[in-house]
């Protein structure tokens, strides 16, 4: 038997097809990369906006039209909100909901009458199919939110807050090191509630992780900004911990904050990250912006530019506010018409790379760390370049000595230029770490 495993989304989302990865093989059911040789295929859904459900859509389309005799599985947000649809519409054979996917494997052997073969399950090697040939791997840690933020509707998906144990992390991490994964990312619906069920919190957990693992790089999820916990910033002081924080705000505007029911206000996220980038050398911090929410004014989107400029951003995901049913922004008034969205995404996109150029060119001189990842072949019919990122998750363009292989491995380069239209750095091979 063999599982082709997909999914489209958040970090979560990969992390959870890790798991499912593992969690197969322990059964004898092995991963495979081709969907047409599959016997099961298994798809990690995402509802965030209107267009990834329709992404969602597709991509379980896809998987049934390459191969139409696999049973087809699906799970995640999409799934959670309308798992009826899509049992009818896209032919899908089960349906595991958020609150049951850490025992998807064993539903799914139950309801479809898989076969077990106990003896491949004890047999030695790597595990997460999805882990190999990578050099970072998300662990999940924690499902869930407590929050209700006006247009989310991944926390009515998601359900309640659950925590992993602290022990089970570490164990994960400790298999992902022995199979050559050189980076972890602890992810999480609501990352900084973790230990809310448990008595534990974020700071324990990533003690842990940098005490009892020495794996060379930890990195964290999507933080909100109003979750840092007590001596939070003293976690940097080990070089293990990436010095880079992706910290969604979705406006700068305190009005539509209050719409939102966010957490934190402009001016309290410009002192938190003024005070993280005093404490922690080369801090780079990223954010979301929703662009069009409900009632928004010219004026409130001139105050969301006026915050990005200050804060500085390294990157900005950008949303179109895209109303789902069952939230309270979806019946909010004056909606933001469609051509007003779009120009101003247009607007914020010009910002962010023009902030983002300014980031690149303050690098020009320094040497960096960076984990190699793949291998892309040159525009101008040159040698093949390699990229990686630094700890700081700033992207780099690698250039090295034909015929030398840095996949996954960790390199100490200099920095000699920047990419305009990639918004990428360009460095040269010093050194091989490690």
């Amino acid at each position: 038997m063999r599982v082709h495993l997909q999914a489209l989304g958040c970090r979560l989302n990969e992390a959870e097809l890790e798991s499912w990865a593992r969690d197969f093989r322990r059964q004898g059911i092995q991963p495979t990369r081709d969907v047409g040789e599959a016997d099961i295929v298994v798809v990690n859904t995402c509802a965030v906006t209107q267009e990834s459900v329709r992404k969602s859509r597709n991509l379980v389309r896809r998987a049934h039209r390459a191969n139409p005799r696999a049973k087809l599985v699906m799970s995640g947000c999409y799934a959670a909100l309308s798992a009826e649809a899509a049992a009818e519409e896209l032919g899908v054979d089960l349906v595991v909901g958020n609150q049951d996917k850490d025992r998807l494997v064993e539903i799914a052997q139950r309801e479809l009458s898989l076969p077990v073969m106990p003896r491949l399950a004890t047999d030695p090697g790597e595990m997460p199919l999805l882990a190999r040939g990578r050099q970072r791997a998300f662990v999940k840690v924690q499902d869930g939110c407590r929050y209700r933020c006006t247009y989310c509707v991944v926390t009515l998906a998601r359900g309640e807050e659950r925590s992993r144990p602290v022990s089970d992390v570490i164990e994960e991490i400790r298999s992902l090191e022995q199979q050559g994964v050189n980076e972890v990312v602890l992810a999480g619906v609501h990352l900084g509630g973790y230990g809310s069920d448990n008595g534990g919190s974020l700071f324990q957990l990533v003690a842990a992780v940098l005490a009892q693992t020495t794996i060379p790089r930890v990195r964290l999820g999507s933080l909100e900004p109003w979750d840092l916990p007590a001596d939070f910033w003293s976690l940097f002081g080990n070089p293990r911990l990436m010095p880079h924080l992706h910290l969604p705000m979705q406006s700068g505007a305190d009005s539509v904050l209050r719409r939102m029911s966010r957490r934190c206000r402009s001016g309290e996220f410009l002192e938190l990250v003024e005070q993280g980038r005093t404490e922690v050398p080369d801090l780079q911090v990223t954010t979301d912006i929703i662009v069009g929410f409900p009632g928004e004014t010219d004026e409130e989107w001139q105050q969301t530019l006026d915050f990005v400029r200050e804060a500085g951003f390294a990157h900005v995901h950008i949303f179109a506010f895209s109303p789902r049913e069952g939230t309270k922004a979806a019946v909010l008034p004056q909606p933001v018409p469609r051509t007003v969205q779009r120009e101003r995404s247009q607007q914020l996109h010009a910002l962010v790379s023009e902030q983002r150029r300014q980031i690149l060119d303050e690098q020009l001189g320094r040497s960096y760390q960076v984990l190699v990842e793949d291998q892309f072949e040159s525009e101008a019919g040159g040698p093949a370049v390699w990229r990686g990122y630094t700890p700081n998750f700033l992207r780099v363009q690698l250039t090295a000595p034909e015929g030398a292989d840095l996949e996954n491995r960790l390199c100490e380069v200099q920095i000699e230029g920047a990419d305009p239209e990639r918004l990428e750095l360009r460095g040269t091979l010093r050194a091989l770490v490690g």
